[in-house]
């Protein structure tokens, strides 16, 4: 509750410091993106060493509603993606490859500067976050049986659905353009970095417990763009 009120509060601060008039709008359209894992995980412990890593190529789609108010946008989104993962373990003696599937529930908030070009045409830059809730996860194991990963111990551990849940910081622009009064259309492109999720937290914490080192390695990348196309129509002016 405190958050949804920060963040209210500093939107309407912002709009009235700019002194312009504000402008909302609302309407539906479709996600399509994708998103690629590059991490690299190591740790030199006295008990044993052990690396590996987690590579994830993946494919997203899915639909979107939103609401605007001139200086920024709510997203509220359901999106489903495939994707095929390799996860090397000490390369040398073992790998895991295969595909995945996974459904989030998701939620954007960005802020935005618009640029008007001229009546009938506006673009503006892009910045701010996003919050994914898992809904499904599920994974061949390399011998194709398709397990869920919520519940299933792996490597002694037992996950959460909400082990996957993410934040992912989301930098881009769009372009909006009104067909006639009141209505539009809007292209926004991002490209988002994904942050570490509870999953791979837990994995460090089993490193630390198997290896007995205290300060296990991980390294890399998880981000990708998005395409958001949408129709929208604005409301009055206050």
């Amino acid at each position: 509750m405190k958050a949804k009120f920060f963040f209210v509060t500093a939107f309407f601060t912002a709009t009235a410091v700019f002194g312009a008039e504000i402008t909302l709008s609302a309407g539906a359209g479709g996600i399509l993106g994708g998103s690629f894992t590059r991490y690299t995980l190591a740790a030199n412990g006295s008990a044993v060493s052990v690396s590996a890593g987690q590579n994830v190529d993946q494919i997203d789609y899915g639909f979107l509603g939103f609401f605007d108010a001139t200086y920024g946008t709510f997203t509220a989104y359901l999106q489903a993606g495939a994707n095929r993962f390799d996860e090397p373990v000490n390369p040398a003696i073992m790998s895991r490859s295969g595909q995945g599937w996974e459904t989030v529930i998701g939620f954007s908030l960005l802020g935005k500067y618009p640029f008007s070009l001229n009546d009938r045409l506006t673009v503006f830059p892009l910045l701010g976050m996003d919050y994914q809730m898992s809904l499904l996860q599920r994974r061949t194991d390399a011998y194709g049986k398709v397990y869920d990963r919520a519940g299933r111990p792996e490597n002694g551990i037992n996950f959460d659905l909400m082990d996957f849940n993410s934040f992912h910081v989301r930098l881009g622009g769009g372009a909006e353009y009104r067909l006639m009064k009141g209505i539009f259309i809007r292209g926004d492109l991002l490209y988002g970095i994904r942050l570490m999720t509870g999953y791979e937290s837990r994995n460090l914490d089993y490193m630390r417990e198997m290896t007995g080192d205290s300060n296990p390695k991980l390294g890399g990348l998880s981000s990708g763009p998005s395409v958001r196309l949408a129709a929208g129509y604005r409301f009055h002016s206050f």
